[in-house]
């Protein structure tokens, strides 16, 4: 069997390792969020990993992704929380899929489906406090009074928020979600509810708010080493963390050029100086940002060369140097600890890890490091 062109390596001792780190910071359960293919790392080798490693919940945005692990043979809680009116809420009540409720739509399909097949639905209330998006806003107060009547109907497992700027140490605002978030709990508790899990902190906030940790705690990007926000926070080494992806692709061509050559689509590179180009095979149908500038690249043998000209459809050029002896056919790290990381990649093409390493294309095959 031939050598793959690029190729994604995920380390899984890396995830336990992270899972681990909270752990020891936290009393509260463990989410893994395992939405968009867990990040791009693969949903069912993660999903199995952070189990193992002690987390007790698995979480993902859509529900085709939960009926997946449990397609798998996944038995471990699961919540799904982005199921618009219209899913197929009787195969997440078959499944024991727990489905988060954020409107009145949301509700009465999901107790319309509970009536279907006889089961009572799992459901998580998802409150506003401050992100505008998902979660009830102004249809609380009627929601409150149409869960007085259908109570009974539903086992009512959790209540959660998200917060907006947990990822701004110096930013009071997950303060003030937090005091609206305890407001809303409390009125829930005065109906004589008692949710099971309350949780609100995802990864940012389960670094920097422990307040906020509650029962449960929502790892997304940290569970994968990456820094919430770099700026902000710090990198990955500075929050004790270990990035989980790195990417390897081949050169399909090294080639000397002269100085003042231009290079790629609009001839935007040009060459400083006699030099050789790396031909490197992923482009951004493989996920690099076409955006992405010379301040990101690839490294071979600990030495970097960095982007020249455009990231082309499943190519990209980089600079070598002169004295470089990188031949055709080997490999280059794209992303990896020897050389530009994915904060590396997010800088020069203006955006956030999170994009880098969801963007990453399916066609590259994922190779697991245990």
């Amino acid at each position: 069997m031939s050598e793959p062109r690029a190729y994604v390596e995920i380390n899984l001792k890396a995830i336990a390792s992270n899972i681990a780190h909270f752990k020891a910071i936290s009393d509260a359960q463990i989410m893994a969020v395992v939405k968009a293919d867990a990040y791009g790392h693969g949903l069912l080798e993660v999903a199995r990993t952070a189990i193992e490693s002690g987390a007790s919940w698995l979480g993902t945005a859509l529900l085709e992704e939960a009926l997946l692990l449990r397609s798998a043979g996944i038995t471990t809680p699961v919540l799904a929380w982005l199921t618009p009116p219209g899913d197929d809420f009787d195969a997440a009540l078959h499944q024991s899929i727990d489905l988060s409720v954020s409107s009145l739509a949301i509700l009465e399909e999901v107790l319309a489906a509970g009536e279907r097949t006889g089961i009572t639905p799992r459901i998580h209330i998802e409150v506003d406090t401050g992100m505008t998006r998902g979660g009830f806003l102004e249809e609380w107060d009627s929601f409150l009074v149409r869960l007085r009547e259908v109570k009974g109907s539903l086992h009512i497992v959790g209540f959660w928020t998200h917060f907006a700027r947990a990822d701004e140490p110096d930013s009071d605002f997950t303060d003030q979600q937090m005091i609206l978030f305890n407001v809303l709990l409390n009125a829930l508790q005065s109906e004589a509810i008692y949710p099971e899990i309350v949780h609100a902190a995802n990864s940012a906030a389960s670094l920097a708010h422990s307040g906020s940790h509650k029962q449960m705690i929502r790892l997304g990007i940290a569970m994968y080493g990456l820094s919430p926000d770099v700026t902000t926070m710090g990198s990955s080494a500075d929050l004790g963390l270990i990035p989980a992806m790195s990417i390897k692709a081949k050169l399909v061509n090294v080639k000397r050029v002269p100085a003042l050559s231009r290079v790629g689509y609009g001839g935007t590179g040009v060459t400083d100086r006699d030099t050789q180009l790396g031909i490197v095979c992923m482009g951004y149908s493989d996920g690099l940002p076409r955006r992405a500038d010379s301040t990101a690249g690839v490294s071979y043998n600990g030495e970097l060369a960095r982007l020249i000209g455009r990231v082309s459809m499943d190519q990209c050029v980089v600079d070598l140097g002169a004295d470089s002896t990188a031949l055709a056919g080997e490999y280059v790290t794209v992303i990896g600890e020897d050389g530009f990381s994915a904060d590396d990649w997010a800088s020069a093409a203006g955006t956030i890890n999170y994009e880098i390493t969801t963007r990453i294309a399916t066609r590259l095959p994922r190779i697991y490091l245990r």
